[in-house]
C-alpha cells in the first residue's frame, strides 16, 4: 500500500503530533501519495461551531503548513490538501462553496452525525436500535455519493445500529449500490481496526462483497505512528479476502478544481 488520503492534524482538537511527523512516518514506510483531510470547519445554523474540527480561525494556518510540507517533500511524496466533510441536507451547498473558497483540492465523505453537529444532534457511533436514525444516516451517505464531489466514503459502516439484522442489511445495500452505480469507493477504516471500534462491521462488508462495490483503504491517522499502520493493513487485507471485496487500491482523486468552476 503506497497511498493514504485520510490524515488529520492536531488542529482538529483530537489528534496529536506535527504534520511533518506524519509525513516522515509515511515516507519512511513507502507511502507515495498522501492527503491531509482535516475535519471540515463549519458553523451550524444556530451559530454553534463544532468543537472537534478545524477551527475556522486556523483555516489559513492549515493550508499554509501543509503547503509548505508539500514543497519541502515534493521529491519524496505527492501531498494533496483537503477535508473530511459531512453531507448535511440544507447545509451542503454552503459547505461545498466554502471548501472551494478555502482552497481544498479534494474531499472525502465522513459521516459522523445526523441532523447536524450541535447539542442534541445524533452521533452515529451511539449504540442504537432506532431504525429512523439509521435510515437518515444512510440517506446522508447515499446523497453524498450522488453529489459526485467526494473521492470516497470514509467508514461507511460507522453507524452503530444493533437492531433488526434485515434492516441493517437493507440500508447497507442502499449505500453499497450507490457506491457501485456512481463509482465512489467505500473505505475500510484503519482507525476502527486498531482501536477496536464497532467498525469495520463485517455484516456491512459482506453486503459490499456481494454487490461488488469498489473498496479502498484509509489509515485515518490521528497521530504520526498511524500514518502507516502495518498491522491494521494485514487485517484489512484479510477482510478483503474473506468477503471477496472489489479492492481497487489507490482511489482516483476527484479534484474540486476540475468539477467546480
Amino acid at each position: 500500500m503506497n497511498y493514504n488520503y485520510h490524515t488529520h492534524t492536531f488542529r482538529c482538537n483530537h489528534a496529536s503530533g506535527t504534520p511533518e511527523e506524519y509525513v516522515k512516518r509515511a515516507t519512511g514506510n513507502g507511502i507515495k501519495y498522501m492527503g491531509f483531510s482535516e475535519h471540515f470547519p463549519y458553523i451550524c445554523r444556530d451559530g454553534y461551531e463544532a468543537r472537534y474540527r478545524l477551527p475556522t480561525s486556523q483555516i489559513g494556518d492549515y493550508f499554509r503548513e501543509i503547503g509548505d510540507l508539500r514543497e519541502k517533500y515534493k521529491n519524496e511524496i505527492d501531498i494533496k490538501i483537503g477535508f473530511e466533510m459531512e453531507y448535511y441536507h440544507g447545509l451542503f451547498d454552503t459547505m461545498l462553496e466554502n471548501a472551494v473558497k478555502y482552497g481544498a483540492e479534494y474531499l472525502i465523505l465522513g459521516p459522523h452525525f445526523i441532523d447536524e453537529e450541535h447539542p442534541g444532534g445524533v452521533y452515529a457511533m451511539t449504540l442504537t436500535e432506532n431504525e429512523a436514525d439509521y435510515v437518515k444516516y444512510a440517506d446522508c451517505v447515499v446523497d453524498g455519493i450522488k453529489s459526485n464531489v467526494f473521492t470516497y466514503v470514509a467508514h461507511p459502516d460507522l453507524f452503530n445500529y444493533v437492531g433488526n439484522e434485515e434492516i441493517y442489511k437493507r440500508e447497507a445495500e442502499r449505500i453499497c449500490r450507490a457506491s457501485l452505480e456512481y463509482g465512489v469507493p467505500l473505505e475500510i477504516n484503519f482507525l476502527g481496526i486498531r482501536t477496536g471500534r464497532n467498525y469495520p462491521n463485517e455484516a456491512f462488508w459482506e453486503v459490499a462483497g456481494r454487490i461488488g462495490s469498489p473498496v479502498t483503504f484509509g489509515f485515518d491517522a490521528h497521530d504520526a505512528m498511524s500514518s502507516y499502520d502495518g498491522e491494521s493493513l494485514k487485517k484489512a487485507e484479510k477482510l478483503v479476502e474473506k468477503y471477496g471485496l472489489n479492492y481497487i487500491g489507490c482511489p482516483k482523486i476527484i479534484l474540486l478544481k476540475d468539477i467546480i468552476k
